[in-house]
């Protein structure tokens, strides 16, 4: 193993393939692997963290996030809300009568469409939302103890060089998908015959 690969390996967090490249045991972990590895870490530590210390808020994790959104998109719809979290109408439905019940929120007949309602922050509500910026603010400041502003620009940069790379792949992936021919073929049979259902 190189020196490169020795300093990057020292770090590799256990749990991610055991410390080994992504091929097995006896690959050494490359350096983009290493920090992949970094990446997992961090955001489970991050999450743990955060979920951790927005528990003295008595909001259970899955109605703070809820009731965040609301407070950031004022008399948002259910709809609205469950699109922008990727759920189901149904569970944001149970957790807004929650928050409702708890009286974090209420509900205002739309003045266009009385068939629907918009969701608004109550003064209690408002409280939590307070407290909990307090919290992130307070998180994000010791995240990030000792980094200059020449640090926050070179990760900025690293980072966005990262989300640049994966937004190229996904376009690629979705213009392979595209062009993909759809006849029951696997991959690697290509230049072959269609599989023929058979007929019952």
């Amino acid at each position: 193993m190189d020196e490169q690969y020795e300093k990057y390996g020292q770090d590799e967090p256990q749990g991610y393939l055991d410390g080994h490249g992504p091929y097995g045991p006896h690959d050494p972990p490359s350096p983009s692997h290493c920090v992949m590895g970094l990446f997992l870490r961090l955001a489970r530590q991050q999450r743990a963290l955060i979920a951790g210390r927005l528990r003295e808020t008595g909001v259970y994790q899955s109605q703070h996030q809820t009731l965040m959104d609301i407070a950031f998109h004022p008399d948002a719809s259910q709809k609205d809300i469950a699109r922008r979290q990727e759920v189901s109408t149904a569970t944001t439905a149970v957790t807004l009568k929650k928050l409702e019940r708890a009286g974090y929120i209420r509900r205002v007949m739309d003045e266009t469409d009385n068939r629907y309602n918009r969701l608004q922050i109550t003064e209690k509500g408002q409280k939590i939302v307070c407290q909990s910026h307090k919290i992130l603010h307070r998180t994000e400041e010791e995240m990030f103890a000792g980094f200059t502003e020449g640090d926050f620009r070179q990760l900025e940069t690293l980072l966005e060089r990262v989300c640049q790379n994966i937004e190229q792949m996904s376009a690629e992936d979705g213009r392979q998908a595209v062009q993909r021919p759809i006849t029951g073929q696997e991959p690697g049979d290509a230049g072959r015959p269609g599989k023929r259902l058979r007929k019952r």
